[in-house]
């Protein structure tokens, strides 16, 4: 009788207290902004295209190998709207397999891939578990949105930036081309006057 009354006190008490835990999944706790959830694409808005140039450095590091690539040419560069030679065609993460270790992200030299807060991808279909590019493209760009993502290295990897400078550099040598002829000419000018001078004083 006595321990069903003190059982009873401890009930009450913690009734009005505010929970602790929330009431998954009608309720979600705020992610904390260094959770690591599965890895996404990033998208290059400036070039259309995902920053990802299917280099495979990431699909060799993973511990799991899990991701699988396929790259093609990039038919943007052909029209000069992007400095990207190669681009990714196929990209797929077996989420299964994957322990979220973040090396893809360490390894990655192109800005090309991030991992996101998204932590929900459970499914009832045999192959829901195989994230395919347009999944990972999603999840990338939610990312970039969410946390307002910039690149590492931007003047080598986002394409608006590393055309820019390509054309200030072609710019530069078309003036200093034009410039060489108009200084040859005056140096031989100078010579020229010089000359004299010289003779009349030996």
């Amino acid at each position: 009788m006595i321990s069903g009354l003190k059982g009873m006190l401890v009930t009450l008490r913690w009734l009005g207290k505010r929970n602790i835990t929330a009431n998954y999944p009608k309720e979600h706790l705020p992610v904390q902004e260094r959770f690591m959830g599965f890895p996404g694409l990033l998208w290059d808005e400036t070039a259309d295209e995902p920053f990802c140039t299917g280099c495979m450095v990431c699909v060799r590091e993973c511990p799991t190998q899990c991701m699988t690539a396929i790259m093609h040419d990039n038919p943007n560069a052909v029209e000069g709207k992007s400095h990207r030679r190669k681009i990714i065609e196929t990209f797929e993460i077996n989420l299964n397999r994957c322990i979220l270790c973040g090396i893809c992200v360490d390894v990655c030299n192109f800005d090309a891939i991030a991992m996101s807060h998204e932590h929900e991808l459970a499914s009832f279909a045999r192959t829901g578990a195989r994230a395919d590019l347009g999944l990972l493209l999603d999840l990338g760009r939610k990312f970039q949105a969410e946390v307002v993502w910039a690149p590492k290295s931007a003047d080598r990897n986002v394409a608006s930036v590393v055309l820019t400078k390509r054309a200030a550099a072609e710019a530069a040598k078309v003036a200093a081309a034009d410039a060489a002829p108009q200084a040859d000419a005056a140096t031989l000018e100078a010579s020229a006057k010089e000359e004299p001078s010289e003779e009349r004083g030996s």
